[in-house]
């Protein structure tokens, strides 16, 4: 199995897909790579987590409070090149369409965002925001370190739970293999693992809001598209985020 006989080079295909750092070595060869690397998604995840909340914790003496929550959305959607924000959009196209199953498909191919995307977007970012502004700077940077975490084991359930939908190749398909569900397995202990690290209380409420998100969102893409793609993917990456940090702020209001 490539990930035990190549371990470097399957991590680093993960990193290279996952976020903008500008590693070329083996690159060439990521495509024989992306379905073992999806082991090494929700460790991404983790280490995107640690830097951006290390950034918050560092410039909380610098950087206004009120600002923080912005900071914090701009630095996730950077370190992905806005892929993930993308995928809403595209996303968000397709599946409020009133378009059949393979129109819907063909929409959400189109390059260009309609209205049902920007809009998306907006309520998306908005909501993150709102969600982000109204945590304590503790449950922000803790929030932080784990939204990255959850949004990749989200592509990892999502895979587990639905068939590709396109037919034919496409970039979420290089992905799928026989071992997804034991990876989104593995990935959600990583998940629940570092919750429990970070702050134990928000364990079980961040942990039910995640897996609600992706239950929900993948029964909506069944039905409309049939299976996930990989704007899907990128899409329930992103809500899963939004997810996370709202769990915390329910820990929170209970706490």
């Amino acid at each position: 199995m490539d990930l035990f006989r190549h371990p470097l080079a399957t991590f680093l295909a993960a990193l290279r897909f996952l976020t903008i750092l500008p590693i070329s070595w083996k690159s060439e060869k990521d495509s024989r790579f992306f379905k073992a690397s999806l082991f090494w998604f929700p460790l991404v995840g983790l280490c995107i987590g640690a830097v951006v909340s290390l950034v918050l914790f560092l410039g909380n003496e610098s950087i206004p409070q009120a600002v923080m929550p912005l900071l914090t959305i701009f630095l996730l959607a950077l370190v992905s090149g806005f892929l993930h924000l993308d995928g809403v959009a595209d996303s968000g196209d397709g599946l409020l369409s009133s378009r059949p199953r393979q129109q819907a498909l063909a929409i959400m191919r189109d390059s260009r965002s309609g209205a049902m995307g920007v809009i998306c977007l907006i309520f998306l970012i908005l909501g993150k925001y709102c969600v982000l502004d109204n945590l304590s700077f503790t449950n922000l940077v803790s929030a932080a370190f784990c939204m990255p975490i959850g949004g990749r084991v989200a592509i990892l359930l999502s895979m587990t739970i639905l068939p590709y939908a396109r037919k034919g190749e496409g970039l979420g398909r290089l992905f799928y293999s026989k071992q997804n569900y034991c990876v989104s397995l593995a990935g959600l202990f990583l998940f629940m693992l570092s919750l429990a690290f970070i702050y134990l209380p928000a364990l079980w409420f961040v942990t039910i809001s995640l897996l609600l998100t992706v239950a929900l969102f993948s029964f909506w893409c069944f039905k409309k598209l049939g299976g996930a793609t990989g704007d899907t993917l990128g899409a329930v990456c992103e809500l899963s985020e939004f997810s996370v940090s709202f769990g915390f702020l329910i820990m929170q209001n209970h706490g």
